[in-house]
C-alpha cells in the first residue's frame, strides 16, 4: 500500500518501481496493460513523473504507460559523483529502456524530455513507433537548430535568468533552494492554471528538493545551458530515414514563455512536415498541468488513429 506522503494525498496513486540499470536508483511508474503498446513519458525541468499523473490515468486502461524520473528529479537518486548534462540523461534513458526491453514505444516528451527522447530515438529508432511533443523540443540536426535556440534564449525570461545568475555566481545557491522557491520557478517558465495550486500540489513538486544536494539535477540542467555543456545527439542517415516514417504529433501551449512556439514549432515541422500541430491558446509551458484533459483527449485520439 502506498503511504499518503508518497502518493501526495492520493494525487499520485501509482506503485513505485526502481531499477539500478543506469548506475543509480532510478524511479519509474509502470501502469496499465503489460502486453500493450508502450507510452514512455519524459519530463523536464524542474518536474518529475507527477506531471503526467492525469495522462497515466487516461491511458493505462489500453496501454502500458511507463514514466521514469530523470537522475536528480522526483523519486530517483541524485548521485553526487555524476554530471547532469543532456548526454548523461540520454545515456541513462537508453540503459533504462534496454534493461526493461521496451519496444513499440510512443514517446511523450515535455521540456528537456524532448532532447532526451530524441536522443534515444537517434540511437534506437527501431524501438520507436510514434513521437508526441508536448512543449518539448525535437532537436534532430536541423539546419536552423542553433539559430532558433539562440533566438529563443534571447527572449526567454528563464534562459535570460540562467545566464545572468551563472555570471553572477548565484545560480547554484538559488536553485539549491528549489524546495522553497518551486512555485516562482514554475511561474517564471510559464504556468497559468493557478486554480491547481494547493499545499499538496506545491509539496509534490518541491518535496524532493528539500536539501541542496537533492537539487543537483535542476542545477545541472540550468548550468549545462549556461556553460554550453549539453550535447544533442546527432542522428545518422539510417535514423533520419527511419524517423520520417513515424507518426508524430505536436501539442503546444502558446503562452509558453520558456520554449516559445515561434522558434520550436518550425523545428518540429522540419522533421515531421506532415504531422498535425495543436496550438493551445492561454496554455503555458507546463501544458500538462494547464490543460490535462485537452491533452489526454488529443493524445488518445492520435494513438487510436495511428
Amino acid at each position: 500500500m502506498i503511504q499518503p506522503q508518497e502518493s501526495f494525498h492520493g494525487t499520485f496513486p501509482y506503485v513505485p518501481h526502481f531499477t539500478d540499470a543506469a548506475g543509480f536508483r532510478m524511479h519509474y511508474v509502470d501502469e496499465g496493460q503489460r502486453d500493450g503498446e508502450v507510452i514512455l513519458c519524459l519530463h523536464g525541468e524542474p518536474t518529475w513523473g507527477y506531471l503526467f499523473r492525469h495522462l497515466i490515468s487516461a491511458l493505462r486502461g489500453t496501454y502500458r504507460v511507463v514514466v521514469p524520473d530523470h537522475m536528480g528529479f522526483g523519486k530517483s537518486g541524485t548521485p553526487p559523483e555524476r554530471t547532469y548534462w543532456l548526454q548523461d540523461h540520454i545515456d541513462n534513458l537508453e540503459r533504462f529502456v534496454l534493461a526493461l526491453d521496451l519496444r513499440d514505444i510512443t514517446l511523450v516528451m515535455h521540456d528537456f524530455g524532448g532532447p532526451a527522447g530524441m536522443g534515444l530515438a537517434a540511437r534506437h529508432p527501431e524501438r520507436i513507433r510514434r513521437i508526441i511533443s508536448t512543449n518539448g523540443p525535437t532537436p534532430w540536426g536541423q539546419a536552423s537548430l542553433v539559430e532558433r535556440l539562440t533566438a529563443n534564449a534571447q527572449v526567454s525570461p528563464w534562459f535570460q535568468w540562467i545566464v545572468k545568475a551563472e555570471s553572477e555566481g548565484r545560480l547554484e545557491s538559488v536553485l539549491g533552494e528549489l524546495g522553497f522557491n518551486m512555485l516562482s520557478t514554475l511561474k517564471l517558465n510559464g504556468f497559468e492554471n493557478h486554480a491547481l495550486i494547493s499545499d499538496t500540489w506545491v509539496q509534490a513538486y518541491g518535496a524532493r528538493f528539500d536539501q541542496r544536494d537533492q537539487c543537483a539535477g535542476a542545477i545541472g540542467w540550468a548550468k549545462g545551458f549556461a556553460i554550453g555543456a549539453h550535447r544533442f545527439e546527432e542522428p545518422d542517415a539510417a535514423a533520419r530515414r527511419a524517423m520520417q516514417t513515424k507518426p508524430a504529433l505536436a501539442i503546444w501551449g502558446m503562452a509558453d514563455r520558456t520554449l516559445q512556439a515561434e522558434h520550436f514549432l518550425p523545428l518540429f515541422a522540419e522533421v515531421f512536415p506532415q504531422a498535425p500541430v495543436h496550438k493551445l491558446e492561454g496554455v503555458g509551458h507546463y501544458c500538462l498541468e494547464d490543460a490535462p484533459e485537452a491533452i489526454a483527449a488529443r493524445v488518445a485520439a492520435f494513438l487510436k488513429q495511428h
